[in-house]
């Protein structure tokens, strides 16, 4: 396996991780999680979709990037039902910005990002900040449940 591969794979957990930690208080899971037997694990049911996202930016475009999720996508988001958790900056990715959103259902996260890309202030503000092309070089997805023993549900 290649180190590229190693290191994709090492920052999707890494970011698993740190929602799992922010979730836990950053601290240790809780009495009743610490003597629960965890051999089968299973989804728990009727919870939200959690989606994560890692944006690898253009090179020389991850400040924009930022900016534009700073001044601009965040309210998008709310405005069309999604649920921001959490936004990271990998500290061993350079370029790299990494953010969990939620979603009652995924027939409502379907129809959120549907509604998303086609606001016109989303694409004002994407045209706007792409005068030189996209800042944005690769997406990875990741769509999620909450484990029946997740403190996040």
């Amino acid at each position: 396996m290649s180190l590229t591969k190693i290191k994709k794979i090492s920052l999707r957990w890494i970011a698993c991780a740190a929602v799992v930690g922010l979730c836990a208080g950053f601290g240790s899971f809780p009495a009743f999680a610490q003597s629960r037997d965890f051999a089968e694990t299973s989804i728990a049911k009727d919870t939200r979709i959690f989606e994560l996202r890692t944006y690898i930016a253009a090179p020389g475009k991850l400040d924009r990037l930022h900016k534009r999720f700073r001044d601009h996508v965040q309210a998008l988001f709310v405005k069309h039902g999604m649920t921001p958790v959490a936004f990271w900056a990998p500290i061993d990715q350079p370029n790299t910005l990494v953010y969990v959103l939620a979603f009652p259902s995924i027939e409502a996260k379907d129809k959120a990002w549907a509604e998303f890309g086609k606001d016109p202030e989303w694409v004002k503000v994407r045209n706007e900040s792409e005068p030189d092309g996209s800042l944005v070089a690769k997406i990875d997805r990741m769509f999620m449940k909450a484990a029946d023993y997740s403190q996040l549900k």
